[in-house]
């Protein structure tokens, strides 16, 4: 054990031996030392209730018994396999049950990756070459996903903008870029390039910011009506926003979807999800040789993984799971609200109960570019001041968990109040 260890030499340590001192994901100035139910603890021992909860997957909490016991089953049995296991087949049954768009799974290891494939299947069935996708949406690090992720420089739709270096100016060419809710652009865009895009994929509640009324019904009426697949991201949505995701909470069912975070309990797995005759690509016993997607990875399928997501899944089943969710998330959406007006602090509150957040603008905000309006660093500061006062979460997102009590929303609520009255009003 390295409890003696601070925090700020394991920061000095990283910084040797990580490209700018993390992991390329959070905060590299906070080292976590353990998770337990809602809370997380740093090197130092500083206490916090955690609303980043590993980015999603811990959707019960940290070391849930149920799942640790389901884990320390199957570990027993061994680790991975790189072959067809029981656990697998059973949690892609269950992905396929709870589902709308899934006749069939393929795992993989990230969500990322289930995005790339998805894209890339989508191509291998319609034979065509350009993918949309919509401004400041997120899919993963693949070339075409970091096109107008979060670009700083706006350029005219349908043009691209990398997000990264090392990115070749083709990937550009095949990639056409809309603003999300903006059917009446997509529906003009389609008809333009019906006969070259080979699918439209979205994330249904795009970061935070959720589908206009008829938004997503109209973007699957226009799909179909030129021949393109529509993909829904749903790494993030999945078995979060309804048991069946996002297409059962919107009732809008894709061709395919991609999954992630929560179905793997923890562990890393994902997959991509769809219908049978797309799916069909990646058996070359039915599309031969040309149509023929190939897709491998070492822990695709991993038992562990699986098992946990089996036992993720089964609790969310349970009577009560998703109202407990939405009633946590709704009593600190309402504590932002509160404090925030009474701190007189433009702001709106953007998102679903299980997932959301502040965007520190006065206006209504229903895509990207109206969350580049907001005020960025008056969002770090009232973060900054939640984390004094014991809240862990990343910028641009609230994850409420079932592990949260009663307990932790009171001290959440006297943190929002602290923030509130402690960064400005305008």
């Amino acid at each position: 054990m390295d409890a003696h260890i601070s925090q700020q030499d394991w920061i000095a340590r990283a910084e040797k031996v990580l490209p700018g001192g993390g992991f390329g994901n959070f905060d590299p100035g906070i080292v976590i030392r353990e998770g337990r139910g809602s809370r997380v603890w740093d090197e130092d021992g500083k206490e916090y209730i955690d609303y980043l909860i590993g980015s999603g997957p811990m959707l019960l909490g940290h070391g849930h018994p149920e799942v640790l016991e389901a884990v320390q089953e199957q570990l027993a049995k061994g680790m991975t396999f790189f072959a067809n296991n029981a656990r697998g087949i059973e949690l892609a049954e269950e992905i396929c049950d709870a589902v709308a768009c899934a006749d069939q799974v393929r795992f993989v290891s990230t969500g990322g990756e289930a995005d790339m494939y998805a894209m890339r299947l989508a191509r291998a069935h319609t034979g065509r070459d350009k993918i949309v996708k919509f401004e400041g949406g997120y899919h993963g690090m693949s070339a075409e996903a970091l096109m107008s992720l979060a670009p700083t420089r706006l350029a005219n739709f349908p043009m691209a903008v990398p997000d990264s270096a090392g990115i070749p100016d083709s990937v550009r060419d095949h990639m056409l870029i809309a603003p999300f809710n903006d059917i009446d652009f997509i529906r003009q865009l389609l008809a333009e390039h019906a006969g070259e895009i080979a699918a439209v994929i979205a994330e249904p509640l795009q970061r935070l910011i959720p589908p206009e009324p008829g938004f997503l019904e109209a973007l699957r009426a226009e799909t179909e009506k030129h021949g393109i697949l529509l993909i829904f991201d749903e790494v993030v949505t999945g078995f979060r926003l309804a048991y069946g995701g996002a297409q059962e909470l919107y009732g809008v069912t894709p061709d395919l979807c991609s999954l992630g975070k929560i179905i793997g309990g923890g562990f890393p797995l994902a997959a991509i999800a769809g219908k049978a005759e797309v799916m069909a690509h990646f058996d070359k016993a039915k599309v031969g040789e040309a149509g023929f997607t190939l897709q491998i990875g070492t822990l695709s399928g991993n038992p562990v993984a699986a098992a946990a997501g089996l036992k993720t899944m089964e609790i969310l089943r349970r009577s009560g799971s998703y109202e407990r969710l939405r009633a946590r998330g709704v009593s600190i959406m309402k504590a932002l609200e509160e404090h925030l007006s009474e701190a007189g602090v433009d702001h709106q509150i953007v998102g679903d109960p299980v997932l959301f957040d502040v965007v520190f603008a006065s206006d209504r905000v229903t895509g990207y570019r109206g969350v580049l309006r907001g005020d960025a660093s008056l969002g770090k500061r009232f973060n900054q001041k939640l984390r004094e006062k014991g809240i862990f979460k990343p910028d641009g997102k609230i994850y409420p968990s079932l592990a949260l009590t009663d307990d932790d929303i009171a001290q959440t609520v006297d943190a929002i109040s602290y923030a509130a009255k402690h960064i400005g009003g305008s």
